[in-house]
């Protein structure tokens, strides 16, 4: 395992050794290790989301008024539960 030296300000020095403290964590490296592996699930679900984005808008416009994506909701919804629906 590398071995890497940061600087940190007392306030976040302080809050990284009261989370030591709780007893979740055994050092502060594997405080600030947790901390870097939830970034990383953060960036790689943040890609996702901008790809899903991107997905979306290179789709094109849709024709669908408001209305008529409502009723079509309100018809799949109640075809789900088993009701009629009437417009």
């Amino acid at each position: 395992m590398a071995t890497m030296n940061i600087s940190l300000p007392d306030a976040m020095k302080t809050w990284v050794e009261e989370q030591v403290a709780t007893g979740r964590y055994a050092n502060a490296s594997d405080y600030v290790r947790d901390m870097l592996r939830r970034d990383q699930e953060l960036a790689s679900r943040r890609a996702r989301f901008d790809q899903l984005v991107q997905e979306g808008l290179d789709s094109g416009v849709v024709e669908t008024t408001r209305e008529e994506l409502l009723e079509r909701m309100r018809r799949i919804a109640a075809e789900a539960a088993g009701l009629k629906h009437s417009a």
